[in-house]
């Protein structure tokens, strides 16, 4: 995430007369522990080239055929080994409160009306909702010493990436066609049906990065909104918002991508269309499930029992797992 973001969001805040309160009400969280929240076996697999070192209970991406690659540094060339792994990168907050800061121990920035936006359930439907999402940098992998070559993990200190209270197309659709015009495409009962055989892959694997508009049993990943016109459940849609903030992220140039193939595997790309299958998300706040995590678009139905209550304010918290193919100096 680019450290200039967060120091205009803080200054926007700051500049209209916003305030940090201990905490709202409607809002409450804690702080991730980083050794006993988070799910450590879903490192892996780690791979040297297509060779698995050390195995996971998830399928693995494309990875390098040769374990040595030659890559371009200038006008010279640097000899390393490609390594694969899987690396936690960012933190969300899910939350119906504006400004509640989930996975920061559940404070609110008190700013009033400012970016609080109007989201409104639509058509009258009671199994609508809105939420607001918050995108955090978490470099775990380089504040751990996990991996030790700079080329192969995210480096930087933990920051906020991204704030949708300050971004006015989350709460309006028209204005988040802007973005994704080619969403009018998919808004439509067949291209919605084609999701099902998204939900069936992600179940017993992986997401089908072919169809790029569906987020497997949670919905569609369009329009790029806090609207869900229709909420399954509070946990399906917060992991559905999860992942419709991480594609925006990506059409909006701020979320890199490495790409397992040789040669390639040297550099970082933009990827304007989210490539599915290279996420994870695992749970984190307010019930951390630290025992696994789970594939973009897999049903919540094996896990989100006991992960919410009757009680529940509906906030939550999530880590998000990128695949990261590097080449090791």
């Amino acid at each position: 995430m680019k450290d200039t973001l967060s120091v205009l969001a803080l200054v926007a805040l700051l500049s209209t007369g916003a305030t940090v309160r201990a905490s709202a009400p409607e809002c409450q969280g804690h702080f991730v522990n980083p050794i006993t929240d988070i799910c450590w076996r879903c490192l892996f697999p780690l791979t040297i080239g297509n060779v698995a070192v050390a195995a996971g209970n998830e399928p693995d991406t494309e990875n390098p055929s040769s374990p040595v690659q030659i890559c371009p540094m200038s006008e010279l060339y640097r000899i390393g080994i490609a390594i694969g792994y899987w690396e936690p990168f960012a933190l969300t907050d899910v939350t119906r409160a504006p400004y509640c800061m989930v996975n920061l121990g559940g404070f609110s920035i008190s700013a009033g009306k400012l970016g609080s936006g109007g989201g409104k359930r639509q058509g009258g439907d009671d199994t609508a909702a809105f939420y607001h999402v918050h995108w955090y940098k978490y470099p775990l992998t380089w504040w751990l010493n996990i991996i030790t070559d700079l080329g192969c993990m995210q480096g930087g200190d933990m920051d906020i990436g991204y704030l949708s209270e300050l971004d006015p197309t989350w709460n309006d659709s028209s204005l988040a066609s802007v973005l994704s015009p080619e969403a009018f495409l998919f808004a439509n009962p067949v291209a919605q049906g084609a999701c099902a055989a998204d939900a069936l892959a992600s179940a017993v694997s992986m997401p089908l990065n072919s169809l790029f508009w569906c987020a497997g049993s949670h919905g569609s990943l369009y329009p790029f909104t806090g609207f869900v016109p229709d909420q399954a459940s509070p946990q399906a849609a917060s992991v559905l918002l999860s992942e419709r903030m991480a594609y925006k992220l990506h059409r909006q140039g701020m979320i890199m991508n490495s790409v397992g193939q040789n040669n390639k595997v040297c550099f970082e790309y933009p990827s304007p269309v989210m490539p599915k299958d290279r996420f994870r998300y695992q749970m984190v706040n307010m019930y951390p499930d630290s025992a696994r995590c789970h594939p973009f678009g897999r049903t919540v139905m094996a896990w989100e029992a006991g992960h919410a209550t009757p009680a529940s304010r509906q906030n939550f918290g999530y880590l998000i797992w990128r695949k990261r193919n590097c080449v090791f100096l």
